[in-house]
């Protein structure tokens, strides 16, 4: 399943980047994390290709990873995540939806891996 597009959340490209980083490495840490149904969408193809560089675990990859996100997450990604979802051909993320966001009525979502 195809999901997301290029939705740019009103920020430029550099502000895109470091939003998409600052989730990507919430999400390796913790595991999952609750943010608007829209960034849910976007990050899900971007962690996908992370996960499956992961999963590759060659230097090409660790290099790739390491430019992206900071090394100990990098590490934590290729030596907990990847060997996890190594029998998966795809789909390593799932999305929840929450409802709506009290204050602003934003439709919010939890993104985690999948088992």
């Amino acid at each position: 399943m195809q999901r997301g597009n290029k939705r740019k959340f009103g920020r430029e490209k550099k502000q895109r980047k470091a939003l998409y980083k600052a989730l990507v490495t919430s999400l390796i840490e913790h595991g999952k994390i609750k943010t608007t149904e829209a960034k849910a969408k976007s990050l899900a193809p971007v962690l996908d290709k992370l996960i499956k560089r992961a999963i590759k675990n060659d230097a090409v990859a660790r290099k790739y990873i390491s430019e992206l996100i900071n090394v100990g997450t990098a590490k934590k990604l290729t030596s907990e995540i990847g060997p996890k979802l190594k029998d998966r051909k795809g789909g390593y993320t799932r999305i929840t939806k929450l409802g709506q966001r009290r204050s602003d009525g934003a439709p919010m979502a939890l993104i985690e891996f999948t088992s």
